[in-house]
């Protein structure tokens, strides 16, 4: 600090002051007073924020209702009693991937089986195509065909009921 104590004082003074009248967070300065006498003042203050306001509740969407299961002309599509999770039946196949599921090996084939169908265990069910690949999807079980819970063509998550097998 140089040797006129009262002026430096009166300066920093100056600089709090013009801090707050332009609602400012920091203010720095250097004062050279000459070769070897210089004056650094760095004036800051803290400012308190007020609590953000809690973000407005975002109104809850009703899932749309499952689309219909498709299912072979003139066979009653078995449900559930009492619309349950089809993830939850015992006799559900779920698919291992992400992808695209088809229901026949080619489009206009016949498709590998049908509601009400006797399957076998490892008989393919359906295809699911992940990167390109087509995966089978085999019956983990002999069973016949209660419900077919997907369209061809249509996209699936890892995890999701495909079929249910009685």
């Amino acid at each position: 600090m140089s040797k006129d104590h009262d002026s430096d004082v009166a300066f920093i003074r100056a600089l709090a002051e013009l801090l707050r009248e332009n609602d400012l967070t920091e203010l720095q300065v250097k004062r050279d007073y000459g070769e070897d006498d210089s004056l650094n003042v760095r004036v800051s203050r803290q400012t308190v924020l007020a609590p953000a306001p809690a973000p407005a509740p975002v109104p809850q969407m009703t899932p749309p209702p499952p689309p219909p299961t498709p299912h072979a002309p003139g066979t009653p599509n078995a449900q559930p009693p009492g619309g349950g999770d089809p993830a939850l039946d015992p006799g559900a196949v779920t698919s291992p991937m992400v992808g695209t599921a088809y229901l026949s090996p080619e489009p206009g084939a016949a498709p590998f089986v049908s509601i009400g169908d006797t399957v076998s265990e490892g008989q393919t069910l359906l295809i699911v195509e992940a990167m390109k690949t087509m995966n089978q999807i085999p019956s983990p079980r002999a069973g016949t065909v209660k419900r077919i819970l997907v369209e061809d063509g249509a996209p699936v998550e890892y995890g999701a009921p495909l079929v249910i097998l009685a």
